[in-house]
């Protein structure tokens, strides 16, 4: 903190508000529902509310498998500000400051479901139309992890969904949830048969690639003192590495090699060497930089990869 104290005193009025901005992406904005599995002709889905671990009341979908509910279930979450449709950033402003691209999840369940799954998603805390909880902050997975737990309790609970076949799809700071969660309650993941895993990412390599791009990549430390004042944890502390050993289900984790928003390969290959899984699988977005235009949709507009692993693992 020395540091980011001795930093503070010379910082730019400029730069410092660059700083500040940098550490509000953890105050997440919300994203609205702008289409359902109605637009993709997808039948008999409900909305759901579910109760995360300590309680926050989540928004949810269950989406039945075409043709009728099948004995498989794929449990789906979704990246910071984010929400169970995906991200409207082609309707403008608030949302085309981070990105102005659409990524639609809900295509996503039509493959799924198209393909013989089941799909319960949720809005995480804070996102969607999901309650509000610990300040409207975003831990990256330290409180969200509450979230991935209650969602899977409240399936194995449930007379139909508990005796499903059971999968994961965890994305980005959903990711980050996941590993958490299983670190906390390996029990309750023991029958999950597989994940896959797109986009988790650690904070202080967002940080630290954000920040060059604004010329105040000098200022991490200040990052997280920011980070503290706000009632948030520090870089360092949001971060898959820290939970990845104890993931020991087979994992396939999709990442863009040359993302221009984190600092790959080195982050993503770091949490995938730190995996706990025999069976584990790294696949490359070659091609781009964009991570929310080319990352997050990948699965939408190739999902072969996808389905094979799933077909592969879920029988």
């Amino acid at each position: 903190m020395d540091k980011a104290l001795a930093q503070l005193k010379t910082i730019s009025r400029e730069d410092y508000a660059k700083v500040k901005g940098l550490a509000a992406i953890v105050r997440p904005l919300r994203s609205v529902l702008f289409k359902t599995p109605d637009e993709y002709g997808m039948t008999g889905w409900k909305d759901l509310v579910i109760p995360s671990d300590d309680g926050i009341p989540l928004e949810a979908w269950y989406i039945p498998a075409k043709g009728g509910e099948s004995n498989k279930l794929i449990i789906f979450n979704h990246a910071l500000p984010m929400c169970r449709a995906g991200f409207p950033g082609h309707l403008g402003e608030p949302w085309s400051q981070y990105d102005a691209v659409e990524i639609d999840f809900v295509i996503q369940y039509k493959h799924l479901t198209d393909a013989g799954y089941n799909v319960l998603t949720y809005d995480i805390r804070n996102h969607g139309n999901s309650s509000a909880a610990n300040g409207g902050l975003s831990g990256i997975g330290q409180w969200e992890w509450r979230d991935c737990v209650g969602v899977k309790r409240y399936v194995d609970r449930h007379p139909r969904l508990g005796k499903m076949t059971v999968g994961l799809y965890s994305q980005c700071m959903g990711g980050n949830s996941q590993y958490h969660a299983i670190h906390r309650h390996p029990e309750l993941f023991d029958n999950v048969r597989c994940m896959v895993s797109p986009m988790v990412v650690s904070m202080a390599a967002i940080y630290d690639a954000f920040s060059e791009l604004q010329g105040v990549r000098q200022y991490q430390e200040l990052i997280d003192l920011e980070l503290l004042k706000m009632g948030a944890f520090v870089a360092a502390e949001m971060t898959p590495h820290l939970w990845a050993a104890s993931v020991k289900m087979p994992v396939l984790m999709v990442q863009v090699l040359k993302d221009a928003w984190t600092r790959n390969p080195e982050d993503a290959q770091k949490t995938f060497d730190l995996l706990g899984s025999k069976e584990k699988e790294l696949f490359w977005i070659e091609n781009t930089t964009r991570r929310f235009k080319d990352g997050y949709n990948h699965f939408g507009r190739h999902p072969e990869t996808v389905l094979a692993f799933f077909a592969k693992h879920m029988k």
